[in-house]
Parts: C-alpha cells; structure tokens; sequence
C-alpha cells in the first residue's frame, strides 16, 4: 500500500509544473515491451522479463557499516551460453520498469547479446524508482545520491550479484567478460565508469553520452536551430527577439500583452513566461528518425509556418504573423489545456510560490526530485539562452540563476542560496570530453539536442581510433540505442554494424583472469 500511494502521490506532483529542468532531461528513448515470449535457441521457458529481482545494495560504499539496501533489476538470457558476455545498463535518471525492452534484441544491447550469446541486465539507478535507501527523498537522503556512489553501485554488483540464470553464481568480471552500455546520462555514467574504475568492465557503449558536465548549457538547442525547418527557426526566434528587447526596455505592459496572446496573461514572472514557451522546442527530444509530420514538434512548426495551405520560405512569415500563431497553437492544440488541466497559468508555470507540493513532496519514486538533486549539486547543464551575438530561439532571461533559485526551493534544508553545481570537479575526475580508455564505443547523433556536451560537440574535433571510436549519424537522442532506428536511416544503421563489429573483435580479445 505504502508503494502504490507514493506512485500515486508522485504523478499527481509531477504533473503540477512542467519545469524546464525536467522537460529536457537526457533520458533514453521509451519503447513498448516486444509482442512476443521470450525463448531460448533450445525452447526453454525463461521467467517472463518483466520479472524483478533485488541486489542487496550497500547504502554508501564509504561507509559499509549502514547496511544494504535493496536494488532492483531485470534480466533478460535468451540468447545467453557459457561464455558469453554479461551486459550491464543503467537506465540512469527513470525508473527500472520503464526499461526492460533494453534487455532485448529492440536495443542494441540485445544485438550485441544476440551476436555473442550474451545476458543482458537493467539495473536501477540508486534513488529512482523504488530502489532507494531510504523512504524519502529529503535532502538528507539525497546526499548518497552522488555521481560516484552511483559507479560504486556499478561495481559492487558486479562484483558480488549471484544472477538468476542458470551458472550465475559464477559469471563475475575475470570469469566471464562484462560490458557496460547505457545512453544519455547513463551514457555519460557508462564513460565516467570505465575511468574510474579501469579494467571491471571490459567493454562498453555509451550512446548519446552526456561526458562533459556544463553550468551553462545553452547549447542543448544549437542542434534544434541548426536542422529545425528554417521557416520555424527563423518565426521563433522573431518572438524571441521581440521578447527579450521589451525586457531590456522594461516594457512590462508589451511584454503583458505578448503574455495574454499564449493565454499566459496571468502567469506573474516574466522569466516563467520565457521558460513556459520554451516547451515546444524540448519536444525535438522526443523526435527519432521515423517522425513523420504528425509529431508535436512538427505540428508546432506546421502551425506557425502554414498559412492559408502555403508554407513560409526560408525568412518565415514574420513577427505579426508568428505571435498570433504560435499563441494560438498554445491555446487550442497542446499546450496550456493538455500540460496544465484545469490548473490557472500561474499555477501550472509559475516557480515562485515554494508552498506547492511539487517543491514539497518527499515520497520516493519521483524521478523528477532525484535528477533535480543531480542537476543542483553535479552536472548542471541548465538549457538557458545563448550570449549575445549568438542566434536565439530561448530568450536570454533565462539564465543559470533561473534554474539554480528553483534548487533552493527544492531542497531549502540543503540551500540557503543558488548553489553552484559543481561541473568542474566532476569534468576533473571523470575527464569529461578528455575520457581516453581503451574498448570504449561512443556513438552520437548529429540532430542530438545534447550532442555538445558530447565527444562529438562542435569544435572538440576529438580524434576517433580503434581503440576508442566515435561515430555519428544523422540520429536524433540515443537513436543507434534503437534497433528499428538503423532500418528506417542508413547513417544510424552505420552506428550499428561498427558497434556490433567492435564488439566482436573486442570480446574475442578477452582471456579469464589467472
């Protein structure tokens, strides 16, 4: 009972402010579970993958004396014979239960467990879901929710777990190859891990791999202006444009009006406002290459850039035209009925009043709360507006301050003031774009929002080599991490195929430790 109201407590929390931290979280692509029974070569009946198991998990790795706690993960070994690679993955910063297809033949785990008679693992990232220490997530819990006690938890499972399949007692890293895979911030936790700890996992994939932590991180949308359609870039960034000089005049009955043409009018703090219609842009993220027309992002743009059955060219259709049809796209297709209910604007975007539960609730499953402990604290990578000189289609309000006030709100027991997260440290001891191990395959796509923090940002020109390759397609996030991604694009497919080749050639390397 305990389990199912804290669920139920956390979505109606997580449905109360569509902040902007959360909206454009690194986090996988979400498939379906395959329509099929899971079954071995030889017909044997496997425990269906939706089983969940639990790994007695110790609660800080500095202090084991605190006891365990109880980690859950999922495990798929239809392809598995002696051997055989065991696959770890993190789904990272969402619950274990929205990842189990990544056990499958639908990921590239799966393929590469498929080609090399491998098992793959979905583990549960300490503090989401219901693997937890503790049974609140108060600041106080929070503080064993750290980047490194994360890669502890890595290798202490892999250490020390008795697997469930048959001859999982004795499948340990020295017995038995191990590869570490994940994508976005677990992608990124994947590339930390193998410098951390050189020589537990003998391979690994990192897809979309967030490595280099980043305060100011206005680069997420570089991506989304660079291959957005360039009617839709140019329209948006006219409002924006138009936004941003009312705010530098104090122009605050203008900027009134911009407000009541979303239907936003009664949304008090400008930078709310700002940060609200920055929504329609985080739906890029959720865009992968066989989007047709009828997704959201491409349904905004349709609706700025149509007009009377004729689209735009390339310099849009202008400011005029740009705010009554964006506001109306607001107002009548998505937006404000769809994210906000009944609730008042205000309400629904507003940051300021710290009384709403959403800044409040201390019950566990709220993946939400957790990442923003991570954010606050570590990784940053807070998606405000560019300098100026640069192109904007996020104004220029919105700055670190804006989201860093929000962590106080959050955690006003862990900040008396906005903290500074602590970017440079962890680029200095997980060396960030500078990772250079052996056997570590990273794989990137070029209409990625979070492609700058990766080893394939603009202007890193970090060499690729056999040792440590980089590829990229023309994906959008994690897209190689999809199978059905490399047979709808070709580029991706080209991911694939030098991964699984890698793979190959890496595993037939590995020897048994003396």
């Amino acid at each position: 009972m305990w389990a199912l109201a804290s669920l139920l407590l956390a979505s109606l929390v997580r449905a109360a402010i569509p902040n902007a931290m959360l909206r454009g979280r690194p986090s996988l692509p979400k498939l379906p579970l395959p329509d099929r029974f899971i079954t071995p070569p030889n017909g044997t009946v496997l425990p269906p993958i939706t089983t969940v198991y639990y790994f007695d998990q110790l609660i800080d790795h500095n202090n084991p004396d605190l006891g365990t706690f109880q980690q859950r993960y999922w495990m798929n070994w239809e392809f598995y014979e002696p051997g055989g690679p065991i696959i770890l993955m993190t789904p990272g910063e969402d619950p274990g239960d929205d990842s189990v297809v990544f056990t499958t033949n639908e990921t590239i785990n799966g393929l590469i467990a498929q080609q090399q008679n491998g098992a793959v693992i979905i583990i549960e990232h300490r503090f989401f879901g219901y693997s937890n220490p503790y049974d609140n997530l108060t600041s106080q819990s929070l503080a064993l929710l750290t980047i490194q006690q994360a890669i502890d938890d890595l290798e202490y499972f892999a250490k020390t777990a008795d697997l469930p399949m048959p001859g999982g007692n004795a499948v340990k890293p020295g017995q038995t190859p191990w590869i570490l895979s994940g994508g976005s911030y677990s992608g990124a936790l994947t590339s930390w891990t193998m410098v951390n700890k050189p020589g537990l996992f003998w391979a690994a994939y990192a897809s979309s791999a967030v490595v280099e932590a980043i305060t100011d991180y206005y680069g997420y949308f570089t991506p989304i202006r660079e291959y957005m359609p360039q009617n839709c870039s140019s329209d948006v960034e006219a409002v924006i444009t138009y936004l941003d000089e009312l705010y530098g005049a104090n122009d605050m009955a203008g900027i009134q009006t911009l407000k009541e043409a979303f239907g936003l009018g009664d949304v008090v703090h400008v930078d709310d406002f700002a940060s609200a219609i920055q929504s329609n842009l985080f739906d890029w993220q959720n865009l992968q290459p066989d989007a047709g027309p009828g997704a959201m992002f491409f349904q905004f743009c349709d609706a700025l850039e149509v007009k009377n059955g004729v689209s735009a060219g390339p310099e849009g259709w202008g400011l005029e035209n740009a705010i009554k049809s964006w506001g109306n796209f607001w107002n009548t297709t998505y937006y404000y009925d769809d994210v906000c209910g009944s609730e008042d604007a205000e309400a629904c975007f507003g940051t300021y009043d710290t009384s709403q539960p959403y800044w409040t609730n201390v019950t566990v499953n709220n993946a939400e709360r957790s990442w923003f402990w991570m954010v606050c604290n570590q990784v940053g990578w807070y998606q405000v507006g560019p300098p100026e000189g640069q192109p904007a289609i996020v104004s220029r309000i919105l700055q670190p301050i804006y989201d860093q006030r929000q962590c106080v709100n959050m955690f006003p027991q862990a900040f008396t003031y906005p903290p500074q997260p602590t970017t440079t440290q962890i680029n200095a001891m997980y060396t960030g774009w500078n990772v250079n191990v052996p056997r570590l395959f990273f794989a990137n796509g070029l209409r990625d929002p979070w492609r700058e923090s990766t080893v394939s940002a603009d202007g890193l020109n970090k060499p690729d080599n056999p040792s440590m390759p980089i590829y990229e397609g023309d994906g959008f996030h994690g897209s190689d991490f999809i199978t059905k991604n490399g047979i709808v694009d070709p580029t991706v497919a080209v991911v694939q195929e030098a991964a699984l080749r890698y793979m190959k050639e890496w595993l037939a390397e590995w020897r048994p430790s003396a």
